[in-house]
């Protein structure tokens, strides 16, 4: 019987994130037998998932050989698909962008026109990186509304007509592999963590045309039973001098109808400022307009209401902001501060960090391929890719085998 921290995938991982790099590393990091490791380690090399190269420090004895994760064993396609644009990359096994290239739409056009582009987009990359549809071994996709994640089903998006109950993974058809689409705010907080990973708890909430939040476990997206946790965008909050605003969702004084982006263009154009989108709004905000500044912060402290319960029930370690009006930074950090540091218990606060994403730009990208290679290198699906008898390449061994969400 294998070592339940000694299977193929447990020893895959601790190699990919540099937790090991030796069979001697991985013995003593799992408590697993010479042995086991080694026929385990053998078989990921069968497979092209891991490589040897070099030597490492001796302790006495021979120099260990040393291990590494093989990223050039296929490549993912990348997609983060926005209201009005979408981002689509490729990238190796370990994240590394190949080729990338973003493009305007209108998401209200529907799943047809929209991924249509996308797909046109998708070709476009791989032939500028090199590489085929028959090398992607995994997509991964967020888009704007919530997901059903075990179906790629959009249940019922506010801002996306026409997506309901849409089979987002049958567009990509095509590529023979597993898909995976997800809520754009889950895929940004994989982003945030990054490809070390964390094992945190955070907060990665987007204020964009909408207001969302990822919720971060222990270093893991946490959906939910249906895959809808973390919709804070509808809690209900206080409606500025009492009126009540309607939201697209139907109910009233939502907090995305109060404090999201399409409401701070609202009131700024009621206000009489000089602004069409909710980017100019931010550029204005930045260049220090006094009226801007207060709209912002507003908004945050509206923001800083809900993320204040949030604390309270969640504890978590930090907050991360990002979306297109979290880029106007300094006024909004400043109001969800104010809201939250004020209404968090003592405790909840106290060594808590709020801040705004370093690469607001560019989470959603590294997220979507994050969920591709992360799904691609599963436990099972390891598992499936191991050599039965002979070796072989490990986009040949998973084709056709996996099922695609």
């Amino acid at each position: 019987m294998v070592h339940p921290s000694a299977s193929a995938g447990a020893l895959l991982h601790h190699v990919r994130t540099g937790r090991a790099h030796s069979r001697a590393e991985l013995v003593a990091l799992t408590g697993a037998s010479r042995n086991t490791v080694s026929a385990r380690v053998d078989q990921l090399i069968a497979a092209g998932l891991l490589e040897e190269g070099g030597r490492g420090w001796s302790t006495g004895g021979r120099p260990p050989t040393l291990l590494q994760f093989n990223a050039r064993a296929g490549c993912v396609l990348a997609v983060d698909l926005g209201v009005t644009s979408v981002d689509v990359a490729v990238t190796d096994l370990s994240a590394q962008v190949l080729a990338t290239v973003g493009h305007p739409i209108d998401i209200a056009e529907g799943p047809g026109p929209v991924l249509a582009e996308v797909d046109r987009l998708a070709q476009l990359v791989l032939a500028e990186a090199g590489r085929t549809p028959a090398d992607v071994c995994a997509v991964g996709i967020g888009v704007p509304g919530p997901v059903e994640f075990s179906t790629g089903r959009p249940v019922h998006p506010p801002i996306m007509p026409g997506w309901h109950d849409f089979p987002i993974p049958s567009a990509f058809a095509r590529y023979d592999c597993p898909v995976y689409a997800d809520n754009d705010v889950n895929v940004m907080a994989l982003g945030e963590m990054g490809v070390a990973g964390s094992v945190e708890d955070v907060l990665v909430v987007k204020v964009g045309t909408g207001i969302g939040c990822g919720i971060v476990v222990d270093g893991r997206v946490y959906r939910g039973a249906q895959g809808s946790a973390g919709d804070i965008g509808h809690i209900s909050v206080p409606a500025p001098g009492g009126r009540p605003v309607v939201c697209r969702c139907g109910n009233e004084n939502c907090l995305e109808a109060i404090a999201g982006g399409g409401a701070l263009l609202r009131d700024a154009q009621a206000a009489g400022l000089p602004v069409g989108s909710t980017r100019e709004l931010v550029e204005l905000a930045a260049r220090g307009d006094g009226p801007t500044l207060e709209l912002v912060r507003d908004a945050g402290r509206t923001i800083g209401t809900v993320l204040a319960s949030l604390v309270n029930f969640f504890n978590p370690h930090r907050i991360v902001m990002t979306g297109g009006v979290a880029q106007a930074g300094a006024p909004l950090l400043a109001g969800i501060r104010e809201a939250v540091y004020g209404r968090s218990l003592p405790l909840a606060a106290r060594a808590l960090d709020i801040t705004v994403s370093d690469a607001p730009d560019l989470s959603g990208r590294l997220g979507a391929a994050l969920m591709a290679i992360e799904g691609f290198l599963d436990e099972e699906s390891v598992t499936r890719l191991l050599p039965a008898d002979e070796p072989g390449p490990a986009r040949a061994a998973l084709r056709g085998s996996s099922p695609t969400r």
